[in-house]
């Protein structure tokens, strides 16, 4: 299995290490020097577009009272969002957000499984402009959530959370607005950046050990020591791929809940 995941390195080519750009920038495929170039990660970010779409439609298309294993999968998954997630955070409003929710845990996840595919080993959301563009849907999502169920109250519900002393407010009310306003979605971005970025450094440079290591001589020890860290690590950045998901996801839901109940 590992060498197969080694395989984009050139297990039996010279060994050459590439620049770090190299492992997160891609040359456009088309409309190169415009705002749609089409390059390997806007390819992956449709493939997962699809792959999320393709789950849904043909485990619904035809629901049946016993489920196939199809059908069973995209239904934990509903079902974990709107029980676990949307109902238990926002409550019973959640319900109406379960299907936005659930675009995203999908989306993020299958990005962050195109990490650990072989000929692939590459996910999108180490790229900053992915997490960002999800951090920025988020921040609209909850601010216009907030102006439609507040008013222009919303702001300032924010700015002066109540149960706080008066004199308080000249320490809070900065606090609270900077923190709903930029920390939120620059956290939301910057946690799932480089978490997966890391992971992805992480695997690149198991992979290039075991190929400049590997049946080299006095070297090989430390290719076979890397050959055998590679499926713990693997298997950590698979869990660390659901982790995100369900992460950005629930802080979503938060941000959502806090909105819709300005008094949390």
């Amino acid at each position: 299995m590992i060498p197969v995941l080694a395989s984009e390195a050139g297990l039996n080519d010279p060994f050459v290490v590439p620049p770090v750009q190299e492992l997160f920038e891609f040359p456009a495929l088309a409309f190169e020097d415009t705002l749609f170039a089409i390059n390997r990660t806007v390819i992956l970010m449709l493939f997962a577009t699809l792959i999320a779409m393709a789950v849904f439609v043909v485990a619904f298309r035809s629901p049946k009272v016993v489920p196939g294993k199809l059908q069973s999968f995209a239904e934990s998954i509903v079902d974990f969002i709107r029980e676990q997630i949307a109902i238990q955070v926002i409550g019973k409003e959640g319900l109406v957000w379960v299907p936005f929710l659930t675009t995203i845990f999908m989306f993020v996840w299958i990005n962050n499984l195109f990490e650990i595919v072989p000929f692939i080993n590459f996910p999108p959301t180490s790229r900053m402009a992915l997490p960002a563009m999800l951090a920025g849907l988020i921040w609209l999502v909850f601010i216009g959530v907030g102006l439609v169920k507040q008013g222009p109250k919303y702001f300032w519900n924010v700015a002066f959370p109540p149960g706080v002393p008066k004199a308080i407010y000249l320490l809070v009310t900065p606090i609270e607005l900077v923190s709903t306003f930029i920390v939120r979605p620059l956290t939301l971005a910057v946690r799932l950046f480089a978490n997966m970025m890391a992971g992805h450094i992480i695997l690149t440079i198991i992979f290039l050990t075991i190929h400049a290591f590997l049946f080299s001589g006095r070297g090989t020890p430390i290719g076979l020591v890397a050959l055998a860290a590679a499926p713990l690590l693997i298997g950590f950045e698979l869990l660390v791929g659901v982790l995100q998901a369900y992460i950005m996801t629930i802080l979503a839901a938060v941000y959502i809940g806090s909105s819709i109940h300005p008094e949390h």
